[in-house]
């Protein structure tokens, strides 16, 4: 891996200075490879297993080619699930705090109409699930002419959601002169064909997937039968004793069950699934973020591409059934550098799917016997003591970043013909405030938000209370924190 930190790329002081308060040090190896060939603007399909900072190898060249004038979305990236998209929006807009990068998450189950409200503002970048992105297109609310840039994330995950057709239809309707870069953790034939049709000879880069060996994870299964699975579960919970564990089952109702049954007992845990409305799941992997409940129950939407540096277990209560969804699962942890568990549940019928399982990730996981009863008695006071310890909540990466920014709200937009131009014009003009000083600007129909950065915030909210913007005094007060 490169020893080069971040200001080894060309990139423009905006982003290095976002990059450091994001403690972006030095960059992983997908990162050090990638980054450079997208900022040459080089067509390329990487695969690259999760939690190895793939996001950021392709949200930081974007957020620098970018360009700040240009109103129309100038990057789409797809991605197969919500919380995906979300996340990488929020990376996007972290990463081009200082250049004022708008970006906007478009999916399934958040009403089409705030969406079309968000596509008619300036918006640099769209990150979206297909069928959603398809939907904008075919209404016309999302404009494609000035896409320059296609991020297919996480290829694989579509290819087995069924949304491959989806995106197909997508790619025809983007400009022949765009760069496409496709991102995967396993290569399928379909996902390689995709690429053979649609990308301007590629660059292949393969990051090895040290997640799969044990220097990061260590892999374990527990042959059990299926009537004993919830006492083993409380048996290795208690010898484990984990800080921050997920817990995969196969169906939403036995996540249901089983949180429901772990909560009965005192266990700090919450759960997530395909069944929950997408404000709820959302909320649920924010507190699990912060580390306001210790146990996650979840199906396979948690497994991919969720960025949480510091689970250190995960169980398998059920075996996935697909071959690459047991790399998914265990590869949310051992993640950042840090070390990992990995312990599966089989029953004696699941021979076949972990056989498939050991073929695909090319070693055999080593069996051991469940914790015994003097193991389970020798732990369970330290257990129970940090039953009811009080969860330390941890800090958001963004947190350092956005300490020094205060948001305002204006009493104009669109209706009075504002511009984004016309505040940073004006507020730029103010005695020790420069362009720099100023974050995203949100322009609705009838108000605006602007963000102020590096603590100046207060001192152009006294300066506009008596200063107009095109010939017009508008109303300005410090947004709501939201």
């Amino acid at each position: 891996m490169s020893e080069k930190g971040f200001h080894d790329f060309k990139l423009s002081n905006q982003i290095v200075k976002a990059l450091d308060s994001l403690e972006y040090k030095i960059p992983t190896e997908v990162q050090s490879k990638v980054i450079p060939l997208v900022l040459e603007k080089i067509d390329l399909v990487v695969k690259s297993q999760t939690g190895s900072g793939k996001t950021a190898s392709y949200g930081i060249p974007i957020c620098e080619l970018v360009d700040w004038e240009e109103n129309k979305p100038q990057a789409l990236i797809l991605t197969p699930t919500r919380e995906l998209a979300v996340q990488v929006k929020e990376d996007f807009i972290n990463i081009g705090r200082f250049k004022r990068i708008k970006a906007t998450a478009v999916y399934g189950k958040q009403p089409f109409a705030i969406q079309k409200t968000e596509l008619k503002q300036k918006t640099h970048i769209v990150v979206g699930t297909p069928g959603r992105v398809l939907d904008h297109i075919e209404r016309g609310t999302l404009i494609l002419d000035q896409i320059n840039y296609l991020v297919i994330d996480e290829a694989d995950e579509m290819l087995n959601m069924g949304f491959i057709e989806q995106v197909e239809a997508i790619i025809k309707a983007l400009p022949k002169n765009r760069v496409t870069m496709l991102f995967s953790a396993t290569l399928p034939e379909a996902v390689k064909d995709l690429s053979l049709r649609y990308m301007k000879t590629p660059i292949d880069i393969e990051i090895k997937a040290t997640g799969l060996t044990t220097d990061k994870i260590d892999h374990s299964l527990m042959k059990v039968e299926e009537k004993d699975k919830f006492s083993i579960l409380q048996d290795v919970t208690i010898v484990e004793n984990p800080d921050s564990c997920i817990i995969f089952c196969r169906t939403k109702d036995r996540v249901d069950t089983l949180c429901d049954q772990l909560s009965d007992l005192g266990y700090n845990c919450d759960q997530i699934h395909g069944g929950m409305v997408q404000e709820d799941r959302l909320e649920v992997m924010n507190d699990f973020k912060r580390g306001e409940f210790r146990y996650l129950i979840a199906t396979d939407v948690a497994a991919r591409g969720i960025d949480i540096d510091n689970i250190t277990h995960v169980i398998n209560y059920d075996l996935p059934l697909e071959k690459e969804s047991y790399v998914h699962r265990t590869g949310r942890t051992g993640r950042a550098g840090k070390k990992g568990k990995a312990i599966t549940f089989v029953t004696p019928f699941e021979d076949k799917f972990l056989k498939e399982i050991e073929e695909y990730i090319g070693f055999v996981i080593p069996a051991i016997i469940a914790p015994s009863k003097e193991e389970v008695s020798a732990n369970k006071s330290e257990f129970e003591a940090k039953k009811n310890v009080e969860p330390t909540i941890k800090k958001a990466k963004n947190e350092k970043l956005n300490k020094h920014i205060m948001k305002l709200y204006f009493n104009g937009g669109k209706k009075k013909k504002l511009r984004a131009v016309d505040f940073v014009g004006t507020i730029a003009k103010i005695d020790g405030v420069t362009a720099e000083d100023i974050g995203i600007i949100t322009i609705m129909d009838t108000h605006s938000y602007v963000e102020i950065l590096n603590n100046k915030g207060p001192m152009v909210l006294d300066k506009m209370k008596k200063t107009t913007i095109k010939g017009k005094q508008l109303k300005v007060y410090e947004a709501n924190k939201n």
